[in-house]
């Protein structure tokens, strides 16, 4: 039996990941930074623990706890969409800190027992906007093209080693709460700027047009998952109606 840990399976693609991995007989270590054991099928084969991506501890801890792993989903992420002068800098920390950081960090701390093992399989779960720009888009943006960036590279010093890395790019998916979430972060933090208020506008109205291409929670878990358990799968797969288009 097969052990995949997943980051960020509180809602979304991760918990719908995490799902779909029991269903077909792993063993799931499902992280998330407040666990809610009730979100996934009580089973022998599941594992809850609490992972905080951007604490060095809270990962160490994560790790030590998950035991032997087989593949790791990096998946936590945050979205943000403003213009960048609307954007605090402390904002773009926070978003690069979870989105490219919090990244790294799972993969240092994975590395030593893959490399011992000689063997292990790292996908990182970035985004389609990194294929083509888009407004309000930009810090956003700028954290997941980072992993991407990194991942081809590591994927270069890591093969001679036995360890594979694979890249999954969604989509926009307006029925998960990653943009409801991301919204709300963007209200906190005083909404657009005045100078950009009318364009802003503009954009999200064509986001959310009803003949837009759009990405399921299903296109990402088969995604995940065809990069999971397809060895000749390519190194970047996109995940959705949209982000096949953009590919």
């Amino acid at each position: 039996m097969k052990t995949v840990l997943i980051t960020g399976c509180s809602s979304g693609f991760g918990l719908d990941t995490a799902r779909h991995f029991l269903e077909q007989g792993w063993k799931v270590i499902a992280t998330m930074r407040s666990p809610k054991p009730d979100l996934l099928p009580a089973s022998d084969n599941l594992v809850i623990l609490p992972l905080d991506v951007t604490d060095d501890a809270s990962v160490r801890n994560a790790i030590r706890a998950a035991g032997p792993i087989d593949v790791l989903v990096n998946n936590a992420g945050i979205g943000w969409l403003n213009a960048l002068e609307g954007t605090p800098i402390d904002v773009a920390q926070a978003v690069f800190e979870t989105n490219t950081l919090g990244t790294m960090r799972m993969v240092r701390a994975v590395l030593p027992q893959f490399r011992e093992r000689g063997a292990g399989l790292i996908i990182n779960v970035t985004s389609s906007v990194t294929m083509k720009p888009l407004p309000l888009l930009s810090v956003y943006t700028a954290s997941k093209a980072a992993v991407n960036a990194f991942t081809e590279s590591l994927a270069l010093e890591l093969a001679p080693l036995g360890i594979a890395v694979k890249i999954v790019l969604p989509g926009a998916a307006p029925d998960t709460s990653f943009g409801n979430n991301a919204l709300a972060l963007l209200t906190a933090n005083g909404g657009f700027p005045n100078a950009y208020s009318d364009f802003a506008n503009s954009v999200i109205s064509a986001m959310r047009a009803p003949d837009m291409l759009k990405t399921l929670p299903s296109d990402v878990v088969d995604a995940v998952w065809q990069a999971a358990t397809d060895p000749s799968a390519p190194m970047r797969i996109p995940a959705g109606a949209d982000a096949v288009a953009l590919a």
